[in-house]
């Protein structure tokens, strides 16, 4: 027990660093992902990661970029904490002695088994999250503006209020808790998988071996970056499909399912749809799980 609680308390301070360096940039993400399809002739509402981020700060401040974190703040210690309790028990198993250092293959079935676990609380989280960061993309603006231009103080038409206003809503409207689980597990899994499998793998290859305990915060920070680059590089047409299902609207639905959702954004805006966001998604995932693996490390070394 000794163990899991180590990786309990390294979880949830990996988890907090790294919701902390990474909300602004997954914000845009999600406003880029979910903003409608323009109709022929017109111009996209965002043109870009930059020109969302202008808009939002003009239209709704530095609180904009910070949309819908609320939610993943509520677990973001649950979530973690299960992320690295659930691959730390996964070690122990496959270990053929306590102690020895698992192979990169080995490390990639622990995150794969490690992404059913969080999913379970993945779902909820991101389906709040999402529906918070993009409703001022999707909203009718009460003053017509071109794009690019923002208009401070402009009314946006909001339907949730928070959270729980979401929660509520969806428990209510959309099918109750069946309505708060999207394809987030077709993401978790194999992200996990690929990230956990990097990040032992790029130790290894620093420390010359597999034994990996002597190197430094540097080396930590660079594995744990180019880990969770690996993640969204690995999954990111998923998390578009999964993005545009929750925040279609659940009565009068633009998809039947995921592989609807993702012919349709194919056919539509062909690859590049399936990418949108993906700047800010790689721009976020490196500093934010840089600081996620460091503060997870550091801790459980200082932790015994």
């Amino acid at each position: 027990m000794g163990d899991v609680a180590k990786d309990l308390s390294a979880g949830t301070l990996g988890g907090a660093a790294q919701l902390i360096c990474g909300h602004p940039f997954d914000t845009i993400k999600v406003k880029l992902q979910s903003q409608p399809v323009p109709l022929p002739g017109q111009a996209p509402r965002y043109s870009g990661a930059i020109d969302a981020v202008k808009q939002t700060l003009a239209a709704e401040g530095p609180r904009g970029l910070y949309k819908g974190m609320g939610a993943p703040l509520a677990t973001v210690a649950a979530f973690n904490a299960v992320l690295f309790t659930v691959r730390g028990q996964m070690e122990a198993f496959l270990q053929s002695s306590p102690g020895t250092p698992l192979t990169v293959g080995q490390q990639v079935v622990c995150g794969a088994g490690a992404g059913v676990a969080v999913s379970f609380l993945a779902c909820p989280t991101e389906l709040i999250k999402c529906r918070l960061q993009a409703q001022s993309s999707i909203a009718t603006i009460g003053l017509a503006v071109p794009s690019g231009v923002g208009v401070p103080g402009a009314a946006v038409a909001v339907k949730y209020g928070g959270p729980m206003d979401v929660a509520r809503h969806v428990l209510r409207s959309e099918g109750g808790a069946r309505g708060l689980f999207n394809p987030t597990f077709a993401r978790e899994i194999p992200g996990n998988a690929a990230m956990f499998g990097v990040y032992e793998g790029l130790k290894q290859y620093l420390a010359g071996g597999q034994d990996t305990s002597s190197l430094g915060r540097g080396s930590l920070i660079l594995a744990g970056g180019l880990a969770g680059a690996s993640y969204w590089g690995c999954v990111y047409p998923t998390d578009v499909v999964k993005s545009v299902l929750q925040v279609d609207d659940y009565k009068n639905p633009k998809y039947s399912g995921s592989v609807d959702a993702f012919r349709k954004t194919f056919k539509s805006e062909g690859v590049k749809g399936l990418y949108k966001g993906f700047g800010p998604a790689m721009a976020r995932s490196i500093p934010a799980n840089a600081a996620c693996f460091l503060a997870y490390e550091v801790t459980r070394s200082s932790l015994g």
